[in-house]
C-alpha cells in the first residue's frame, strides 16, 4: 500500500489531532505537515466540494439517500488538547436519488445560534425518522464547556430542524448515532475518548484528574473505555434507560484492553444488521481504521471481528452505512481537497458483506 508520507508518520509517532482527540504539540506540527504527502490515487472522489464536510451520517428516507454531516470550517481557534480547531457552527443536510448522482445541497438546517444549551463545537451529527417527523441528534459543547446530545425536529429530512430547549437528560460525551430495530424500536449510540470527554465519565459524574484528555484513560491492560448505547423514548426526544456499557469482546471473549489500540473503541458509533446480525461498527482513532464487531441484539456484547475502512488521508476516520436499491455503501470522509486534516470532504463506497458474513476490506487509497 502507498500511502501518503504523512500518514506513515502518524503510525510511528503516535498521534496529532483528532476532531474529537488529542491535540497538536508545535513539534508534532512541524512532524505532520502535509505538504510533505506524496501524490496518492483515491478510490472514491468527493461528493460535495463548496463547503467542507465530514462525519457523515447516511440514511434512506423518502427513497433517497440522505447525508447528515459535519459543516468543517476554518477557524482563528487556537490548537489545543480538546481538538478546539475543529469548531463546526452548523449543520447541512445533502441528499441523492441514485448513488451515482447528483448531490443536492439544501443548506443549513441549524445554527449554534439557535440551540440556547449550547456554546460551541457542533460535531459529528445523525438523524432518525419516526411517524413522519424527523430528528436531527447533535452533540455540542454547553456553556461549561461539557459535550452534551441535543435533538432538534423537523418535518421534512431537509429540514430546518427546531431544538428542544434543553439537551437529552442524563446525556454527555458526542458522536451520536441511532438505530431502528426491526420491531420498530431505537437506540441510540454515543461516545467519544480524548476530546471527546467520554473517558471523563467513567465515575459516572465528570470527573478530570489532569490537563490533557487522555490524561484518564484506564491503564493499558484493564479494559478500553467502552461506548454507550440507551433505548429511545418513545417521543425520540430522551434515553428511555439509563446508559448502558457496549462491551466490545476479543476473539477470545475477553473485553479488548485499553492499550490495543488496533481494536478499542475510539469514537464514530454506528449500527447495521444484515441478515439477523447486529453490526457494530467504530473508528480506532490514533491507529486510523473503522473496524466491527457483530453481536446478537443491540445491546451486545458485540464480538471483534475486523476492519472495514483502512486509514484514509488525513488523521480522523468516521463513517456510517446504509443500504439502498439493493446495494451496501460506506460513508466517510478524508482530507484531498484541503491537506489540512480539519478541513475534510466526505465521500461513498460500495461496501460488501461475504458469505460467511464478514466484510470485505476496502482499500481508499489505490495501490500502484
Amino acid at each position: 500500500m502507498r500511502y501518503p508520507i504523512f500518514i506513515t508518520l502518524v503510525f510511528i509517532a503516535g498521534g496529532i489531532i483528532s476532531g474529537c482527540g488529542r491535540g497538536n504539540t508545535e513539534e508534532s506540527k512541524k512532524e505532520f505537515t502535509l505538504d510533505t504527502a506524496e501524490a496518492v490515487e483515491f478510490l472514491n472522489p468527493p461528493l460535495i466540494k463548496e463547503i467542507y464536510t465530514a462525519d457523515p451520517s447516511a440514511h434512506v428516507f423518502e427513497n433517497k439517500i440522505y447525508i447528515y454531516p459535519s459543516h468543517d470550517v476554518e477557524s482563528t481557534v487556537e490548537e489545543d488538547d480538546s481538538g478546539a480547531q475543529y469548531n463546526m457552527k452548523d449543520y447541512f443536510v445533502f441528499s441523492l436519488d441514485k448513488a451515482n448522482g447528483q448531490v443536492v445541497n439544501h443548506g443549513k438546517v441549524l445554527d449554534v445560534k439557535d440551540v440556547k444549551w449550547a456554546k460551541r463545537q457542533m460535531w459529528a451529527p445523525d438523524a432518525a425518522e419516526k411517524d413522519g417527523k424527523y430528528y436531527l441528534y447533535f452533540p455540542a459543547k454547553d456553556h461549561e464547556d461539557l459535550f452534551r446530545l441535543g435533538v432538534a425536529v423537523s418535518d421534512e429530512p431537509t429540514g430546518p430542524f427546531i431544538p428542544e430547549e434543553a439537551p437529552m437528560k442524563g446525556s454527555f460525551s458526542m458522536d451520536p448515532s441511532v438505530f431502528q430495530d426491526d420491531d420498530g424500536q431505537y437506540y441510540i449510540y454515543w461516545g467519544g475518548i480524548w476530546g471527546g470527554q467520554l473517558q471523563k465519565w467513567r465515575t459516572g459524574k465528570y470527573v478530570s484528574t489532569g490537563n490533557s484528555p487522555y490524561d484518564d484513560e484506564p491503564e493499558d491492560n484493564e479494559p478500553a473505555i467502552a461506548p454507550q448505547v440507551a433505548m429511545l423514548s418513545d417521543d425520540m426526544l430522551q434515553f428511555n434507560e439509563a446508559p448502558r456499557d457496549v462491551v466490545i469482546l476479543d476473539e477470545a471473549g475477553n473485553p479488548i484492553k485499553a492499550g490495543d489500540h488496533e481494536k478499542r473503541f475510539f469514537e464514530a458509533s454506528w449500527m447495521h444488521k444484515y441478515n439477523g446480525t447486529y453490526y457494530f461498527s467504530y473508528s480506532t482513532g490514533d491507529t486510523h481504521k473503522i473496524v466491527y464487531a457483530t453481536g446478537n441484539n443491540p445491546y451486545g456484547p458485540f464480538t471483534y471481528q475486523g476492519v472495514i475502512l483502512n486509514p484514509v488521508q488525513g488523521w480522523t476516520n468516521h463513517h456510517s452505512i446504509v443500504e439502498f436499491d439493493g446495494q451496501w455503501y460506506i460513508f466517510y470522509h478524508d482530507t484531498e481537497l484541503s491537506n489540512k486534516n480539519y478541513l475534510r470532504n466526505v465521500k461513498m463506497s460500495p461496501l460488501r458483506h461475504l458469505e460467511d458474513g464478514s466484510i470485505e476490506l476496502i482499500e481508499p487509497i489505490i495501490e500502484e
